[in-house]
This record gives C-alpha cells, sequence and structure tokens, in this order.
C-alpha cells in the first residue's frame, strides 16, 4: 500500500473523528462523517476503495441517529401521558438548550449535553398547560424529558462511533 493512501485515509479518519466530537456537542457530525467519506470516495477511485455499502450504511445510520436524538425527549414525554404540546416544547427545549448549554456551561462537550437534557425539561415543563396538568404531571414530563433526551444524544453518540468504525472496516477491508 502505497504511503500517500495511508496519509490519505489517515486524514479521513482524524475527519470522521472530528464528527463523533462534534455530536458530543449537540452538532451535525453524523452529517460531516457522511459527506468526508461520500467525498473521499468520490476523489480517489469510489468502487476501488469503498463500494456502495459502506456509503449506504452511513447514510441509513445517520437518518436513524438524527431521528432518535431529535424525538427522544418527545418520546420520554409522551411515555408518562404528557401532552403533544409538551412533547413538542421537549423538542423545541432540547435544541434551544444545546445551542445556549454549548455556550452557557464553561465544560466542553458535557456544556452541549447538559443543556440540551435541561432544555428538553424546560420546554415539556413550560409547554404542559397548568390548567390542564398538575405541577407534579409538569414536572415527570420535564424529567421524562431530560432522560430521554440525554439518552438520544447518547444513542446518537454511538451511532457517531458505529460510522467511524464501518469506515474505518470498509477501508481496510
Amino acid at each position: 500500500m502505497p504511503l500517500s493512501d495511508v496519509v490519505v485515509w489517515s486524514l479521513l479518519l482524524a475527519v470522521n473523528a472530528l464528527g463523533v466530537l462534534l455530536v458530543a456537542m449537540s452538532l451535525p457530525g453524523t452529517w460531516l462523517i457522511a459527506a468526508a467519506t461520500a467525498l473521499f470516495a468520490w476523489l480517489h477511485g469510489y468502487p476501488r476503495i469503498l463500494g456502495i455499502a459502506p456509503l449506504v450504511i452511513l447514510l441509513v445510520i445517520a437518518l436513524v441517529a438524527e431521528v432518535l436524538e431529535l424525538v427522544a425527549g418527545a418520546a420520554g414525554v409522551r411515555a408518562v401521558g404528557g401532552s403533544a404540546r409538551g412533547a413538542m416544547g421537549a423538542v423545541m427545549g432540547g435544541v434551544i438548550g444545546g445551542i445556549a448549554g454549548t455556550f452557557l456551561i464553561p465544560v466542553p462537550i458535557l456544556g452541549s449535553i447538559l443543556g440540551a437534557a435541561l432544555g428538553s425539561f424546560a420546554g415539556a415543563f413550560i409547554a404542559e398547560r397548568p390548567g390542564e396538568h398538575g405541577m407534579d404531571a409538569r414536572m415527570e414530563s420535564g424529567k421524562a424529558a431530560f432522560r430521554g433526551r440525554l439518552l438520544g444524544t447518547l444513542l446518537k453518540l454511538a451511532a457517531a462511533c458505529a460510522m467511524w468504525i464501518v469506515v474505518a472496516l470498509a477501508l481496510v477491508l
């Protein structure tokens, strides 16, 4: 194997590792991994190095991971009997909280993850109508949204790691 191939493969794996790190910061790292790998395949002999199967696998994993992360907080709210309004609040709060946590919680990676989970909690808690649901029910919806979003983020992080492994294996096999 030529040294130039090793350098290019190493660069691709480093960019994909950055994608995993971005996912940990609640940023779209799964799409960076998929796009970087597709670009690599296109530039460096698509059928020779990477076939269609790894690219399709990456796309499927990225799509599933995005959906899981986005709806996990809402699913948590619905699982404890919260309203559709509370579930939507969890989704919106998670997005806002993830962005805010990146800047307001000065701990790299943890700030983004915690911000998204806390945002899901706050979104569900606020969105549940006080007249229809008592304080205990609103609190339960918020806690379920927190747990769901945290689990969704951890699942997406696991998916990004799986994507990195798919690429690494496709390069060496």
